[in-house]
């Protein structure tokens, strides 16, 4: 669990305190639902991470074993 808040917290950087305009979050958010970059609100955002958080996690724990 600590691997995967630090993969997010490094995956968030610049955008800790507004994770949706990350440019990078937005454009794995794109990729993966089709959901389009510019067009991502807040509360789709947390709507998607929700909705997916399984999916998410299993990304994070996947990211922080291979040190990205």
């Amino acid at each position: 669990m600590l691997g995967e808040l630090q993969m997010a917290w490094r995956l968030a950087k610049g955008y800790r305190l507004r994770p949706w305009a990350s440019p990078y979050l937005r454009w794995r958010i794109e990729t993966w639902s089709g959901l389009h970059a510019e067009d991502i609100t807040r509360e789709q955002f947390f709507s998607f991470c929700w909705k997916h958080r399984q999916e998410l996690r299993r990304y994070l724990r996947w990211a922080a074993r291979q040190g990205c």
